[in-house]
């Protein structure tokens, strides 16, 4: 159920795209939505976790550099079945994690300096079982393409809205969109996106803890990783990267206040840290 959810919000994400170009640019907008729709799931499919890499400036590790990090993610992959991941070093002080890639043979899970300072041994362990968690369940592919059609959605509003205050507007003769309905892409567009974005993103944290829980068999390793996490978000701002990338992280990295909560990626960190300690007393879900 979860999964066609997903899919489903995924479609929308879709659909709203092609609407919002033939809102702006009529049948030829609705062609050029529906050509950028395919490129650039195309480019998210094949080049996502590049890109993102190297927006947060993500070095290779080896077991050379971090032997530990490295024997510990290799006996979680193993208990998963699946592939070893690629892991990368971000220099943050932020204590944070993403994983990235499009399928568990070509995946890549990226840790800051941060984390591997600030936080224990077992806390570091539920951080990996999650990032691995999102690998297993295809997660880091599909948030990859919500965020990228979200983000075009936003560039299209942006582009229509500039077009709109100089003058490029169609003629009344010429077959195109309605100036009505443009306006009102511009407006909802970026905000329904988000919010089908932050959808997306959601259901898939809740599942992941859980199946990071199973991993480890630990759950309050990673209770207790996230409320580290998010003391340190409030005081420790990350460097690299932007908010477009947030919904990858484990936690939020940049400080969300007031009305900004309402559009996070991620649940409350207090829900996600209450469904682990209940967990911890009565036992774990039977994931597949």
């Amino acid at each position: 159920m979860n999964t066609l959810k997903t899919f489903v919000l995924l479609a929308a994400l879709t659909a709203l795209f092609l609407v919002m170009g033939q809102a702006i640019g009529g049948r030829g907008g609705l062609v050029i939505a529906l050509g950028l729709a395919v490129v650039m799931n195309f480019a998210s499919y094949w080049w996502s976790d590049k890109i993102v890499l190297r927006m947060h400036n993500a070095q290779e590790i080896g077991p050379a550099e971090a032997p530990e990090l490295f024997a510990m993610t290799q006996n979680l992959t193993r208990k998963a079945g699946i592939p070893m991941p690629r892991l990368y070093l971000m220099d943050e002080d932020a204590p944070n994690a993403f994983a990235t890639g499009r399928n568990p043979q070509n995946a890549a899970v990226a840790v800051t300096t941060g984390l591997v300072r600030g936080l224990n041994k077992d806390e570091i362990e539920g951080v990996i079982a999650h990032e691995l968690a999102h690998i297993i369940n295809r997660d880091t592919l599909i948030m990859t393409v919500a965020a990228t059609l979200a983000g075009a959605l936003s560039t299209l509003a942006n582009m229509a809205m500039w077009g709109a205050m100089l003058g490029g507007g169609r003629s009344d003769d010429e077959e195109g969109g309605s100036p009505l309905g443009g306006l009102i892409g511009i407006i909802v567009a970026p905000m329904a996106a988000s919010l089908i974005q932050m959808a997306i993103s959601r259901s898939r944290e809740y599942v992941a803890d859980a199946k990071a829980a199973q991993l480890t068999g630990r759950p309050m390793g990673l209770s207790n990783a996230l409320r580290k996490i998010e003391r340190f978000s409030h005081q420790i701002p990350m460097h690299s990267g932007s908010p477009a990338t947030a919904h990858l992280f484990i936690a939020n990295p940049f400080s969300l206040e007031g009305l900004g909560r309402l559009f996070s990626t991620h649940p409350p960190t207090g829900e996600r840290i209450a469904r682990l300690e209940s967990m911890a007393v009565h036992g774990m879900p039977q994931l597949r």
